[in-house]
C-alpha cells in the first residue's frame, strides 16, 4: 500500500511501493481507478492511470495487485466490443449509462452465461502449454478451442466432462512435474505486452485476400505479414480498414479503434453487427471483435489497447485460425506515448515524439506471422495499420518508422481522394514486397499469367504519368497516336480496375478469378488495339468503339460468380478491334 505525492494528468507518482514491480497493475485512490507502473526509483513508483484523473489528490492510497496488465481470454470474445483496456462497452451501458464511470471495475468475459463444451483429452494424459482440452462452439463460425495456458504442463488428472459450464468452472486440473496440482478455469490470462510463444515460425506462402483490385492484384499482403495505410485527413483510411475488415478471408477480425474520432468509431460499431460473412452469409460479427478507445477516453487506455487487440489476436492464433487485425490508427497510439513522455519528463526525439518510439513500433509488428502453435497447428496473424501523417507527409516519423517494419505500404493519395477515385491508393508511391511470395498462389490459379499482366499495367500505369507533363506543356494533340492509346488505357485501368465502390452490391467485393480476368481483358484490349494501329487504324476509331465504355462497368455489370460471362464479354471486345484491323 503506497501514497500519492504527485499527480500530473494521467501520469501518478507514489510513494511507498518498494515491494511492487514494474507493469504491475494497481488501483489509484479512494475510487480505485486503474494504472500501471511505468517507472521505479527506490520506493516512489510512476503509475500511468487508464482512467481519468481528475479529482485525485496527494495523500489518496495506492493498492498493487501483484499481476501485470493482462487480458482475460477464453470463451465470449467473440462479437464484444471492449475498451482499450478489454472492459466490455456492452455492459458497461447497461450497468452506468452511456458513459464510463471512473473506477468500474468488470469481469471482460460474461461469468454467469453457460457454454456446451465437448472434452478431446482424458485424465492421465501428459500435456503441455497451448494443447487443446476441449471446444466450445462460440459461434456457428467459430469452434472456440480451450487452451492449456502456455507455462503449464503436467498430467491431467482431471477433465470436465460433457455439458455446460461457465468460464469459471473447473475445466481439468493438472499435475505438474514438481507434483504441485493446478486448477483451470475455462479461461485463462496472460500479459499484453508480452507475445504469446510459438514452436516454430513458417515462411508467408499465400497473400491474405481482401477482395480489393488494387491490394490483391498490384499490392498484395501475405498471410501472416505487415502492412500500412498512411494517408492525410479525408483520404479513406477508415473506409478501406472497414472494407478489409469485413471482406477479408481471416478466420477471425480484430478491429482496433485507437485514438479515432467518436462518429467513424460509432459507424463501425453499427455497422459491423449488420454485415454478412461473405463466405457463410452469416453476420460478420460471428467471427469479429471490436476495441473501441476514442479521441476522447483516457490517453494512456489508447497506449495500451494496441496490446490489447493483438494479445487477443494471438490468442485465436494460438487455436490454429488466420487472424486480421485492423489498428485505427497507429499515429493515435504514437501521440498517447507521446504525451505520456512529455508527463514523465522524457527527453524528447524528433517532433517530440520519445527516443523509443520505433522500438514500440517494432515489437507490435513484429507480432504478426505465421506460426505452428504450441499444439502443432498453423495459425497467422496479419497486421493492417492505418497512420495519420499531419498534412499527409509520409516523411514525419510515425510514417518513417513504421516503414521499416512492414513489407506492403499503401498510400492514400489526396488528389486521388479529391478526384473521388476511392480506394485513393497512389499505385505510383505504394509497394508489396510480398509479391514473389504470393506468385506461387496467383500462378496456380492463372496459368503462370498473373505477373506478366500485372507488370504489363503498371508500365501503361507509369507511362501515363510520364506523358501527363507533356500533356501538360504541349496538349493531348501533340502526343503521337499510340501515346494517346497509353492514356486512353491508363484511364480504362484507373475506372475500370483500380476504382471500386465499397457500397456498391457487386463492386464493393472481387473474388481473385474476376479480378484476373478484368485486368488481363484491359491490357489484350490495349495489345489488340496497338497491333491494330499498326496496320493502319487511326486511333480516333478506336476510342468510338462503345465497348470501351462497357469495358469500365464489367466490374459492376457482371456479377462475380458469372466468369464465363466476362470472358465472352472480352472475347466479343477484343473482336471489335480486330473487325477495325480486318477493315483497315
Amino acid at each position: 500500500m503506497g501514497r500519492i505525492i504527485r499527480v500530473s494528468g494521467p501520469v501518478v507518482q507514489a510513494e511507498g511501493m518498494r515491494e511492487s514491480s514494474m507493469y504491475e497493475v494497481v488501483y489509484v485512490g479512494y475510487e480505485r481507478l486503474i494504472g500501471e507502473i511505468i517507472k521505479l526509483e527506490e520506493d516512489i513508483a510512476t503509475i500511468q492511470v487508464y482512467e481519468n484523473t481528475s479529482g485525485v489528490k496527494p495523500g489518496e492510497p495506492v493498492e498493487g495487485t501483484g499481476m501485470p496488465l493482462s487480458v482475460e481470454l477464453g470463451p465470449g470474445l467473440i462479437g464484444s466490443i471492449f475498451d482499450g483496456i478489454q472492459r466490455p462497452l456492452s455492459v458497461i451501458f447497461e450497468k452506468a449509462g452511456p458513459f464510463v464511470s471512473r473506477g468500474i471495475h468488470i469481469f471482460a468475459l460474461p461469468r454467469d452465461k453457460k457454454w456446451p463444451f465437448t472434452p478431446s483429452r482424458k485424465a492421465g494424459e501428459k500435456i503441455r502449454g497451448g494443447e487443446v482440452l476441449g471446444y466450445v462452439e462460440e459461434t456457428p463460425l467459430v469452434k472456440h478451442k480451450i487452451l492449456v495456458p502456455p507455462t503449464i504442463r503436467g498430467t491431467l488428472r482431471e477433465v470436465a466432462k460433457e455439458g455446460e459450464y461457465r468460464v469459471e468452472d473447473l475445466c481439468a486440473v493438472v499435475e505438474t512435474p514438481e507434483g504441485k496440482t493446478v486448477e483451470l478455469p475455462f479461461y485463462h490470462r496472460w500479459p499484453i505486452r508480452a507475445p504469446r510463444p510459438y514452436k516454430e515460425r513458417l515462411p508467408l506462402s499465400e497473400p491474405l485476400l481482401t477482395g480489393q483490385r488494387v491490394i490483391d492484384t498490384f499490392f498484395p499482403v501475405a498471410r501472416g505479414g505487415c502492412a500500412a495505410i498512411p494517408g492525410g485527413f479525408g483520404t479513406g483510411k477508415t473506409v478501406t480498414l472497414h472494407q478489409l475488415a469485413a471482406w477479408s478471408d481471416a478466420d477471425i477480425v480484430i478491429y482496433i479503434g485507437c485514438g479515432e474520432r467518436g462518429n467513424e468509431m460509432t459507424e463501425v460499431l453499427i455497422s459491423f453487427p449488420k454485415l454478412k460473412d461473405p463466405r457463410s452469409g452469416r453476420p460478420l460479427m460471428e467471427r469479429t471483435v471490436l476495441v473501441a478507445n476514442t479521441s476522447n477516453m483516457p490517453v494512456s487506455a489508447r497506449e495500451a489497447s494496441i496490446y490489447t487487440g493483438i494479445t487477443m489476436a494471438e490468442y485465436f492464433r494460438d487455436m490454429g485460425y488466420d487472424v486480421a487485425l485492423m489498428a485505427d490508427s497507429t499515429s493515435r497510439w504514437a501521440e498517447a506515448l507521446r504525451e505520456i513522455s512529455g508527463r514523465l519528463e522524457e527527453m524528447p526525439a524528433e517532433e517530440g515524439f520519445p527516443p523509443y518510439l520505433a522500438s514500440r513500433l517494432g515489437e507490435f509488428y513484429e507480432r504478426a506471422g505465421r506460426v505452428v502453435t504450441l499444439s502443432g497447428e498453423i495459425g497467422s496473424v496479419t497486421i493492417m495499420g492505418a497512420v495519420s501523417p499531419p498534412g499527409g507527409d509520409f516523411t514525419e516519423p510515425v510514417t518513417m518508422h513504421t516503414k521499416r517494419f512492414i513489407r506492403a505500404l499503401w498510400a492514400l493519395d489526396t488528389a486521388l481522394a479529391s478526384m473521388r477515385h476511392y480506394p485513393a491508393i497512389n499505385w505510383l508511391i505504394s509497394y508489396s514486397d510480398y509479391i514473389d511470395v504470393v506468385e506461387n498462389w496467383w500462378n496456380e490459379r492463372t496459368g503462370g499469367l498473373w505477373k506478366k499482366y500485372r507488370v504489363e499495367a503498371m508500365k501503361i500505369l507509369q507511362r501515363e504519368e510520364e506523358l501527363k507533363e507533356i500533356v501538360r506543356l504541349v496538349g493531348p494533340e501533340a502526343l503521337p497516336e499510340h501515346e494517346k492509346l497509353v492514356l486512353e488505357v491508363a484511364r480504362m485501368l484507373r475506372e475500370g480496375f483500380l476504382r471500386q465502390n465499397a457500397y456498391h452490391p457487386i463492386d464493393t467485393y472481387t473474388p481473385p478469378e474476376k479480378q484476373f480476368y478484368l485486368l488481363k481483358g484491359i491490357v489484350d484490349f490495349y495489345y489488340t488495339a496497338k497491333r491494330a494501329m499498326d496496320r493502319g487504324v487511326p486511333f480516333t476509331k478506336i476510342k468510338k468503339l462503345p465497348v470501351i465504355f462497357e469495358i469500365m462497368r464489367a466490374k459492376e455489370s457482371i456479377p462475380n460468380e458469372n466468369l464465363d460471362q466476362l470472358k465472352e464479354f472480352f472475347d466479343r471486345a477484343l473482336q471489335e478491334v480486330q473487325a477495325l484491323e480486318a477493315g483497315a
